[in-house]
């Protein structure tokens, strides 16, 4: 869609004052991430999750990754424990194939192509909205396998303090505190966490070299600010950053344990948001998102910085019949490296425009995105959904989708292993889904087959990526929950076939199978909980030589409501102290090391948040 083209449409659609308003929702109520819009969940046709603050809060999880995994179509993975390189696969696809947002913005590194988990605070959020499936058509390159959004606290009703503070094993600790509201037309928040750990060795060995405590400390601070300065006009300021330190092993370091590595995520934006007619939304928002890493090794210093300045402009158009959603955006992306890039620039401009409507019964999602980049050039992706409501209480849709993503710069031009001839990945989604909800229970099946063509890989003989494979990903997935007056049943079921299409192997550390299953019982002003975490084996490397064993951990939680504004949570994760691996480092039969993963261990915290 060409600038002259979306500015002509603009004006003939505002030229009328004819239209109705647009709908209000309630903030627990909606789900932006599917459409970019606010949607009510029971009309949402993309495969999407909502984990609020209150889920977060009980599930008393360490890590955002923690948390995750527990999610359908979530698989992760981890290099040794707190604050080691953590990756999401979403739906059987790679870690760099998910759109990771904090607060509408992308805050992940442009060489490596990945987002830092390990370095995100589940102390800072508020909320998460997982969207499973292509979504390049809504958010451009990289959003083969979905996206999540992380929103960080904001201030809403009565000024309120909040505070918390935990102890446990391998001296662990932890402290939230915050503040936010409104006064008046302004709302605002401030957010401060933090979490020391002396963690564990993050090799599985014998070797005194590495048999070190390899820990992690990070500090965080999240905070809002906003002000309606008329009906229908707001302005406002978003800022959020998360400063790590972390111990690591690497069989590269021959005599000491030094290895260690400074971990930074900064993000901020200011918008405006202006109702200018009764059906014309306008939102214009510009930030930067910043990725840095600084590593000390025995060989020296590593450093690379991502900075990403982000600008859009995004009108949403209430027609007749349905809501039409046109998008400038402009991503500026800049690396700073002690490696020495050949190319350390590029830029992406994209146009999108997307239509949804619900007609009774029928709801409908269209959506047409051209991303015009610097390096690749002209990048087209759409989506198309319908979903039809069979009754008050069973829905079914189906949609189809494109995505592409583009090489990372490591992928490009990392010295002499880069290959700036790399071609970005595309992909192609077909899904259909059956739902079922009422006030005790809800239940969903999914089902969907994702082509990915020109998928990167690595040459294991010169290490340098080829646009050589590509990837089938087939899979259905089981969701759902029931409850019975005082207990609570949830669980989810991945059965997946991610798989190259010329080997016919596994891609790397996938399962064919993996699930969680999580039943709670209140009980007067106690609340208890067991989880269960578990899946099929794997294989470390992309010829399936390397096998990761199937493993299944099991979690208990307990809280107790001292009073309307205190609680105390306890929580057991590996409660059978299961001896389990996510990830390899190598092959452990020649000379590599398993990463380590937590034994039984116990996390106990306080935490003051009132009610009124």
């Amino acid at each position: 869609m060409k600038r002259t083209a979306m500015a002509s449409l603009l004006g003939l659609l505002f030229s009328s004052n004819s239209y109705a308003a647009p709908l209000q929702f309630q903030t627990g109520d909606i789900v932006v991430t599917a459409s970019r819009i606010p949607q009510t969940k029971e009309t949402v046709i993309g495969d999407t999750t909502l984990i609020g603050r209150e889920e977060i809060e009980r599930a008393g999880a360490h890590t955002i990754t923690d948390l995750l995994q527990a999610q359908p179509g979530v698989e992760i993975n981890n290099n040794g424990g707190p604050g080691k390189v953590s990756g999401v696969f979403l739906r059987g696809t790679n870690t760099d194939h998910v759109v990771v947002l904090i607060d509408g913005m992308r805050v992940n590194s442009a060489t490596l192509g990945t987002t830092a988990f390990e370095n995100i605070p589940l102390a800072q959020i508020d909320r998460i909205e997982i969207l499973r499936g292509p979504a390049s058509s809504l958010y451009g390159a990289d959003a083969i396998g979905g996206v999540i959004q992380i929103f960080t606290r904001k201030g809403e009703g009565a000024p309120k303090f909040y505070a918390g503070a935990g102890y446990g094993s391998y001296n662990t600790k932890t402290a939230e505190a915050g503040v936010g509201g409104t006064i008046g037309d302004t709302s605002f928040s401030l957010n401060l966490s933090s979490l020391d750990t002396d963690g564990y060795s993050a090799y599985r060995t014998r070797n005194p070299r590495f048999r070190d405590d390899d820990g992690y400390r990070n500090l965080a601070f999240s905070g809002s600010l906003s002000h309606k300065i008329a009906v229908g006009h707001e302005i406002g300021i978003q800022l959020y950053q998360s400063e790590g330190s972390s111990k690591f092993d690497s069989r590269f370091n021959a005599t000491n344990f030094s290895d260690h590595a400074n971990l930074s995520q900064l993000s901020y934006s200011v918008y405006s948001k202006n109702q200018f007619t009764a059906n014309w939304l306008s939102t214009v928002k510009a930030g930067e998102g910043i990725d840095e890493s600084e590593s000390f090794l025995e060989f020296g210093r590593s450093y690379f910085k991502t900075k990403q300045r982000q600008y859009s402009w995004q009108n949403e158009v209430t027609l007749p019949l349905g809501t039409l959603t046109l998008l400038y955006d402009k991503l500026e992306q800049r690396i700073e490296t002690t490696a020495g890039f050949a190319t350390d620039a590029r830029d992406n401009e994209g146009y999108m425009g997307g239509y949804l409507v619900n007609m009774g019964k029928h709801s409908l999602q269209a959506n047409y995105r051209s991303d015009h980049n610097s390096q690749f050039g002209t990048n087209d992706t759409g989506g198309l959904g319908y979903g039809f409501r069979l009754n008050p209480n069973w829905r079914v849709t189906t949609s189809y989708g494109t995505a592409f993503k583009a090489p990372s710069l490591n992928d490009l031009y990392f010295p002499f292993f880069g290959n700036p001839q790399l071609k970005p990945e595309k992909s192609r989604n077909m899904e259909a889904s059956l739902r079922y909800e009422d006030t005790q229970r809800t239940f969903s099946v999914t089902a969907y087959e994702n082509k990915i063509r020109d998928l990167i890989a690595v040459d294991l003989i010169l290490f340098q990526p080829f646009n050589v494979n590509d990837a089938r990903i087939q899979g259905v997935t089981l969701a759902g929950s029931q409850r019975w007056d005082s207990w609570q049943l949830r669980g989810n079921l991945d059965v997946q076939s991610p798989r190259d299409d010329d080997t016919d192997a596994l891609l790397v550390r996938r399962a064919n199978r993996h699930a969680s299953l999580n039943l709670t019982r209140q009980w007067g002003d106690w609340r208890f909980g067991g989880e269960m975490i578990a899946s099929s084996m794997r294989y470390n490397d992309a010829a399936n030589t390397q096998r990761l064993s199937g493993y299944a951990i099991f979690n208990l939680t307990a809280d107790y409501k001292i009073n309307q504004d205190w609680k105390v949570q306890a929580r057991v994760n590996n409660l059978l102290d299961k001896d389990y691996a996510l990830a390899y480092d190598g092959n452990p039969s020649a000379g590599g090391f398993i990463y380590n993963t937590a034994g039984s261990n116990l996390f106990v915290s306080v935490r003051y948040a009132p009610a009124k």
